[in-house]
């Protein structure tokens, strides 16, 4: 199984020897890459967003071809609403599958909490030599860092039905020795589908407020601080919501925590410079399902103040029905 993991994403030995910051594992010295990013949704364009202007910043390589691949295979229907996980696994194995054979990227990022919980499990991760980076492992670095910094904090984790029934996060940070009365997880069903519509609508601020409220809600008075934690990709576009809840909570807010960027920082590291003079980042969205004129709207304006040309991508996609097959 490739999968990118904390220090061996830098090659710092290398770095070191020729007198600069450290690069990229993952490029292997190519003037140039084809990145993927993929999500069970839109939430993931976030993250290609910051990618592409890091990438832009760092001119760690010449061209950069960026392709999101929306891994969604229905506008009906969804990851959380397969009828048990072997069904979850297997489509998604064969999008992975079709994205490799059709991409040919040198690095795939699963922009999702709810995909990267279960890829492990794939038969995909058995076989590849691509290298695959999930966001869980990020999260949780971030998670426990923000812990230490806040040691009277709890940490309050907020994602999808399968995200929050894998356990994955909240189970990492008890085995790093994070007391259990410090973490609380709630299931936030078809929060994602009202941020994707709109992420500054009255509903989507209605609904973060109303999960805020059931996961928090009529304790005990004074309250200890909270770290919101965001394990859906969706979930950051909102983050002025998630505040605006938890003053209407009257809870202690001690950070909003985004694994989104957190991800991203693994990938290509802030203080990142490569040799080349400047790098030609160019971007790609590929969809089996068609993505509305309200969402690309909604998105897009949130999207073109990280990258301008991820927005127009999303803007200029084209669907591809048959960009993997997920029916038996």
């Amino acid at each position: 199984m490739a999968v990118l993991a904390g220090a061996g994403l830098l090659r710092t030995g290398q770095a070191a020897e020729a007198g600069r910051e450290a690069l990229p594992a993952w490029l292997a010295g190519k003037e140039e890459v084809t990145v993927a990013v993929t999500d069970s949704g839109l939430g993931g364009l976030a993250i290609a967003a910051d990618l592409a202007a890091r990438l832009e910043t760092a001119r760690v390589a010449k061209r950069v071809r960026l392709v999101f691949f929306n891994a969604l295979f229905a506008n009906d229907s969804g990851y959380n609403s397969l009828p048990n996980r072997p069904a979850k696994l297997r489509v998604f194995d064969r999008a992975l599958r079709a994205l490799e054979e059709k991409v040919r990227p040198d690095l795939i990022v699963i922009g999702c909490n709810t995909l990267s919980v279960i890829y492990p499990d794939t038969a995909f991760a058995r076989r590849t030599r691509v290298p695959v980076q999930g966001i869980v492992e990020p999260g949780v670095t971030l998670f426990r860092r923000e812990l230490a910094r806040h040691p009277g904090a709890r940490l309050v984790l907020f994602g999808t039905e399968t995200t929050i029934a894998e356990d994955s996060h909240r189970a990492a940070l008890l085995a790093a020795g994070v007391p259990a009365n410090r973490l609380v997880a709630k299931a936030c069903p078809e929060l994602a589908s009202y941020i994707e519509t709109n992420w500054q609508g009255d509903d989507t601020e209605l609904m973060i407020a109303a999960m805020v409220g059931d996961a928090l809600g009529g304790g005990p008075e004074p309250r200890a601080p909270v770290l919101a934690g965001l394990v859906c990709s969706h979930y950051g576009y909102a983050r002025e919501a998630w505040v605006r809840a938890m003053a209407e909570n009257r809870v202690p807010l001690a950070g909003v925590l985004d694994p989104n960027r957190e991800l991203a920082e693994t990938i290509v590291p802030s203080g990142c410079r490569g040799e080349f003079a400047a790098t030609t980042v160019t971007a790609e969205v590929w969809s089996m399902v068609e993505v509305s004129p309200a969402k690309r709207r909604t998105l897009g304006t949130w999207l073109a103040r990280v990258s301008p040309a991820v927005a127009r991508a999303l803007e200029d996609h084209a669907v591809r029905p048959g960009l993997f097959e997920w029916r038996d």
